[in-house]
């Protein structure tokens, strides 16, 4: 008969850990009320490690760590780079000040959590669910994939370049150039706000959304607009195929590839036979479109 084998789970309460890899290859362990001071890599390799009310104040604390959860903690803007190479990550109601945080990892959970220096963060990373999330700076969630969230904010430009497999609610997207060179993107009953949204993308459907953009959605194979409305958005639709449906007027619209829009009005219509065949798109204006 194979003995079953216990782990009991290592307790470090209220301390002050210093030192490079301070408790470097940890496994099973609860870590509470305490900080990691200056030193590297504190929970480098760990694994089964459950964090509360604690503190990082230096650079690469959970490298290759697996199975971590950390609620109501902070990643200080001096804990950079602070989750490469993790898996299964859960972090709940706590602050990440740090900038690149999360490279090449898999299945992260974040809910009620802040990234005010999130530049460069969920960089290459894959099954992240976010829950009212908010985060500021550049190049969010570049070529990451299986992305779930719901009341996200961003600030920040090139958001979700590359990423694919997306599925976004509630959420207010301030963002130049957010979804570039994506794929498989749905985003519902949000609010984006940014010049060139979408460019070079495929798949990409907008449900009871809010857009203003300069010269947005072009060169999107399979655009898809429903109970939209577009606000300050011309030049738009350029080299994508569509299937566009704006309660609100457009401003304009330049030489969509081939497609339907329908729209309440449409201010400036450019279907230019030297660059697309204007037989391809049909244009409907149904003013019973109108948004009340």
């Amino acid at each position: 008969m194979t003995e079953a084998i216990i782990r009991t789970q290592e307790s470090v309460s209220q301390r002050r850990l210093t030192g490079e890899r301070a408790l470097f290859h940890a496994q099973d362990i609860h870590v509470e009320d305490s900080v990691f001071a200056d030193g590297e890599s504190p929970l480098k390799e760990s694994t089964g490690v459950e964090i509360d009310r604690t503190q990082f104040d230096w650079k690469y604390p959970l490298w290759y760590a697996t199975d971590v959860t950390a609620r109501d903690s902070v990643l200080s803007v001096n804990g950079r780079s602070g989750l490469w190479y993790a898996s299964d990550v859960r972090i709940t109601d706590s602050t990440i000040a740090a900038p690149k945080t999360f490279r090449r990892s898999h299945g992260i959970s974040l809910a009620h959590v802040d990234l005010p220096n999130a530049q460069e963060t969920l960089w290459n990373c894959s099954e992240i669910e976010l829950l009212d999330v908010s985060a500021r700076g550049d190049y969010f969630a570049m070529n990451s994939a299986g992305i779930r969230a719901k009341n996200l904010r961003i600030s920040g430009n090139y958001a979700f370049d590359g990423a694919s497999d997306i599925e976004i609610s509630d959420a207010r997207i301030l963002s130049k150039d957010a979804f570039w060179n994506s794929s498989n993107v749905v985003v519902r009953d949000s609010v984006i706000v940014g010049e060139y949204l979408g460019w070079n993308s495929s798949h990409l459907t907008f449900e009871n959304c809010t857009i203003t953009s300069l010269q947005g959605m072009c060169y999107i194979e399979n655009l898809t607009l429903r109970s939209c409305r577009l606000i300050d958005t011309s030049l738009a639709f350029e080299y994508s195929t569509v299937d566009v449906e704006s309660v609100t007027r457009i401003d304009s619209v330049l030489n969509p590839t081939a497609g339907i829009i329908r729209a309440p009005g449409i201010g400036e219509l450019t279907l230019d036979p030297e660059r697309i065949d204007p037989s391809a798109t049909t244009v409907v204006i149904d003013e019973s479109l109108s948004a009340s």
